[in-house]
């Protein structure tokens, strides 16, 4: 089993907005929904684009190169719920975003 790695502080992801982490080799999107933070696989499964880099609105981050939409919390792909991309399991300790990647 993995263990939780640290990927930023508390704050540095504005509400509604993600960024893009290496932890373990896979590139990580962590996105903070303004209820919380969720990390999924970086990259869309259409074309390869950076989710990290889409905007997110009640949940769904939406893919800034063909406007594919995936849940946040799931990595479901919200046109085709058959379509997932994964995700992993994010906390908070102290002011520190982890994210445990398998």
């Amino acid at each position: 089993m993995s263990d939780f790695v640290t990927v930023a502080k508390v704050g540095s992801i504005p509400a509604g907005r993600g960024d893009t982490f290496t932890v373990n080799g896979r590139l990580v999107a962590v996105f903070n929904s303004g209820d919380g933070y969720h990390a999924i696989d970086d990259l869309c499964p259409h074309m390869g684009a950076s989710l990290g880099a889409g905007q997110v609105h009640q949940g769904v981050v939406t893919c800034p190169w063909h406007a594919w939409r995936f849940n946040v919390e799931s990595g479901v792909w919200c046109d085709n719920p058959k379509v997932k991309i994964d995700r992993f399991e994010v906390r908070v300790v102290g002011d520190e975003i982890q994210v445990r990647v398998p």
